[in-house]
C-alpha cells in the first residue's frame, strides 16, 4: 500500500504542476496593458521574486547554488503567506536530492525549518507543499519513512505523514482562535501554553515512529531527543518534546478507558504528567492527534471526558493532595444540581441521600438532576428505565432503576443490543437501599445518537423484556449481524489485561478484540458467570477494534489476586471476545 500511495503522490504531484502551468498560459494570453504592465512589477524576497503573485526562482541553479534556498523557499512562501510558483516546484522537487546531511546540520537550514513549522499563518498548506516537493522527508529522514504509510485498519483514514500535517494544521486553527465551537477547552489553554515551538515540534513527531518494530511512543521520544537539538531546541525543550511524544497516547488512554471518578486514576495519571504546562501540552496534543486521524472519528463525548480529566488533573496538581477537596466537591455539585432542579431541589435531601459520595462524583450534574427525578417518581416501582437524547455527549442517555443482583448489568447490556444500541460508556452505581442506578449513553453501530420516539420506545421495551427473561438473549444476538462487515476482514487476536494497581479498591480488566455487536454483553455474561461485581464499564473503539475496561470485586468486595482464578478468567473471556462461547450457546 504504501508503494500505491507513493505512486499516487507522484501522480497528484505532476498533475497539479501541469495544470498550474496551463493555468498561467491560459491566464497569460487574457491580460490586458495594465496587467502585463503589473506583472513586470516584481518583489525581490530574499533570493527569490515574487512574480505574478507567486514565489519564483530566478534561475534554475538557484538552488544547486545554495541547497539551503530549498527550505528557505517555503520559509518565504509561509512569511509572505503566497503560492510558489509551478515551475518553482518542478525545480525544488528536481533539487531535493541535494539536501544531504550537511544541509541538515545548517543552523540557519534547521532555524528556516522551524519558522515553517510554527508559522503563524498556514504551516499545514505549506508543509505540504514541502512534502509534495519531496523536501520535508529529505530534510527530516525520520519523516521520509512514513510518507504514504498507512495502517491496514478502519480507525485510521490518512497516511501517516499526512495524518501528522493534519494535526498541524488543526494545532494552528486552535491557537488562531478558529476551533472554539469544537475544542472549547483547547482554544481556552493553548493561550497558557509557555512554548509554542514545544507544541508544534511533539505534533510533528509524535507518529514519527510508526511502523519500526516496537512501542512508536518510545522510538519517537529517541528521534526527538536527536532530532530537537539539530533544530536548534534547548535542552529543556527537548526533554519536553520528547516527554510529550512518549506519553501522547497517556491522557487519551485514561480518559476512555478508566474510571475517572477513582481517585487513583486521576492520581496515577498526575503522577506521571507533574506539572500544569505538560498537562495543558498533552491536552492539546491529544486533541489534534485524534481529531486528525478521520472524519467521525471525534465526537462530544470524547470532548468530554477529555476535559473532565483535564479539570480533574488540573485540581490535584493545584491543590498538591489527591483527597483534597473531595467534600467541596460534592457541596458544589449538589449546589448546582439544586439550581438545576429548581423548585424541586428538596430531592436532593431525600432520595439523594441514598447516594454514596462516588457517585456525586461520577456523574456530571444534569444527570444527577435527571436520576433524582426518576428516582422520585419510580419509588415503590420494581423496574424504571427512562432514555433521553443527551446532546452533551452526542449520545442518548439510558438510565435504568431497579433492584440491584447479579447478572442485572449483563442483561441491560444485552436488551440494549437487541434494540439496536451500541454502548459507549456506562456507569453502575448501587444507592444505600439496593437500588441500582446505572447509567448508559447509547449510539447505534455508526456513533449516531437513538432519538426518535421509535428508537426510544424499542430500547426501553428491550430492556425491560431482558430484565423480565421474556427473551432469550443468547441466541437473538447471537443471530444478529454484523453492523460492518468489513471488520471480518481484520484479524484482531483478543487480549486480557488485570491490573491490581489502577484502583485501591477494584480490580481492572481491559479486554480488547475485534468489534461486533453484542461484545460488551458477552463479556459482561462471562464476568458474571465468574461471580465478579461490575463496578463500571468503559467503552473504546478504534475501527474494527474494541477495547472493553471493567471496574470489578468479587462478591465479598474484594480484588481479585489470584493468578488461578486470574488465568480461569482470561480464558472465559478470551472465548467470550472470539464468539466461540456466544455461538454454543446458540
Amino acid at each position: 500500500m504504501q508503494y500505491f500511495f507513493l505512486q499516487a503522490k507522484q501522480v497528484g504531484s505532476l498533475t497539479g504542476v501541469f495544470l498550474a502551468q496551463l493555468d498561467e498560459q491560459f491566464a497569460g494570453q487574457k491580460r490586458g496593458f495594465f496587467a502585463a504592465l503589473r506583472k513586470r512589477r516584481r518583489k525581490k524576497v530574499g533570493p527569490f521574486l515574487i512574480d505574478g503573485g507567486k514565489l519564483a526562482v530566478p534561475s534554475d541553479a538557484t538552488f544547486q547554488e545554495d541547497p539551503v534556498r530549498l527550505v528557505e523557499l517555503f520559509a518565504c512562501a509561509a512569511s509572505e503567506k503566497v503560492e510558489i510558483h509551478p515551475e518553482s516546484m518542478r525545480i525544488a522537487r528536481r533539487d531535493a536530492s541535494l539536501i544531504d546531511a550537511s544541509v541538515r546540520k545548517d543552523p540557519r537550514a534547521n532555524a528556516l525549518f522551524l519558522d515553517v513549522l510554527t508559522s503563524r499563518n498556514d504551516p499545514e498548506t505549506v508543509l505540504r507543499w514541502m512534502n509534495e516537493a519531496g523536501v520535508f522527508g529529505r530534510f527530516v529522514p525520520d519523516f521520509g519513512r512514513v510518507i504514504a504509510q498507512m495502517q491496514f485498519d478502519m480507525y485510521h483514514h490518512y497516511t501517516v505523514d499526512e495524518h501528522t500535517i493534519r494535526a498541524i494544521g488543526l494545532l494552528a486553527q486552535i491557537e488562531k482562535g478558529e476551533a472554539k465551537l469544537d475544542h472549547p477547552l483547547a482554544s481556552e489553554v493553548v493561550s497558557k501554553v509557555a512554548s509554542r515551538r514545544v507544541l508544534y515540534v511533539a505534533t510533528l513527531l509524535h507518529d514519527i515512529a510508526k511502523g519500526r518494530r516496537g512501542d512508536h511512543s518510545v522510538l519517537g521520544a529517541d528521534v526527538a531527543m536527536k532530532l530537537c537539538p539539530r533544530l536548534g531546541m534547548s535542552a529543556a525543550e527537548t526533554e519536553l518534546v520528547a516527554w510529550l511524544v512518549r506519553w501522547h497516547l497517556l491522557m487519551s488512554a485514561t480518559a476512555f478507558k478508566r474510571d475517572l471518578a477513582d481517585y487513583k486514576t486521576i492520581a496515577d495519571f498526575v503522577n506521571t504528567v507533574q506539572s500544569q504546562e505538560r498537562l495543558r501540552l498533552l491536552l492539546i496534543l491529544t486533541v489534534v492527534d485524534i481529531r486528525a486521524v478521520g472524519p467521525g472519528v471525534w465526537n462530544s463525548w470524547k470532548r468530554q471526558l477529555l476535559s473532565d480529566l483535564f479539570v480533574s488533573a488540573e485540581e490535584m496538581l493545584r491543590l498538591g493532595h489527591k483527597t483534597h477537596g473531595r467534600a467541596e466537591r460534592i457541596i458544589a455539585k449538589k449546589k448546582a444540581v439544586g439550581a438545576l432542579l429548581k423548585e424541586r431541589d428538596a430531592l436532593i435531601g431525600t432520595v439523594g441521600k441514598q447516594l454514596g459520595d462516588a457517585y456525586w462524583i461520577a456523574e456530571p450534574e444534569d444527570i444527577v438532576a435527571l436520576n433524582l427525578q426518576q428516582m422520585d417518581t419510580a419509588l415503590g416501582e420494581p423496574l424504571s428505565v427512562e432514555a433521553h437524547w443527551y446532546p452533551a455527549r452526542g449520545a442518548t442517555l439510558v438510565t435504568v432503576l431497579a433492584a440491584d443482583h447479579p447478572g442485572l448489568f449483563y442483561r441491560i447490556a444485552g436488551g440494549i443490543h437487541l434494540a439496536g444500541g451500541n454502548i459507549i460508556d456506562a456507569r453502575i452505581h448501587t444507592a444505600r437501599n439496593g437500588t441500582a442506578v446505572d447509567n448508559f449513553l447509547v449510539q447505534d453501530p455508526l456513533g449516531r445518537p437513538l432519538n426518535e420516539a421509535n428508537q426510544i420506545a424499542r430500547l426501553k421495551n428491550a430492556i425491560a423484556d431482558a430484565l423480565a427473561n421474556r427473551v432469550k438473549l443468547q441466541p437473538q444476538l447471537a443471530a444478529r449481524p454484523l453492523a460492518r462487515p468489513r471488520a471480518d476482514a481484520f484479524d484482531v487476536r483478543p487480549i486480557v489485561i488485570f491490573d491490581n494497581k489502577a484502583s485501591n479498591r477494584f480490580t481492572v480488566i481491559e479486554v480488547g478484540a475485534r468489534d461486533r455487536p453484542a461484545l460488551l454483553s458477552a463479556l459482561a455474561r462471562t464476568l458474571f458467570e465468574a461471580r465478579l461485581v461490575v463496578h463500571s464499564a468503559h467503552i473504546a473503539t478504534y475501527g474494527e477494534r474494541a477495547v472493553d475496561t471493567f471496574y470489578v470485586t468479587d462478591v465479598l468486595g474484594e480484588k481479585i489476586d489470584s493468578d488461578t482464578r486470574m488465568k480461569t478468567i482470561e480464558k472465559k473471556l478470551l472465548e467470550a471476545a472470539e464468539e466461540r462461547k456466544l455461538k454454543a450457546a446458540a
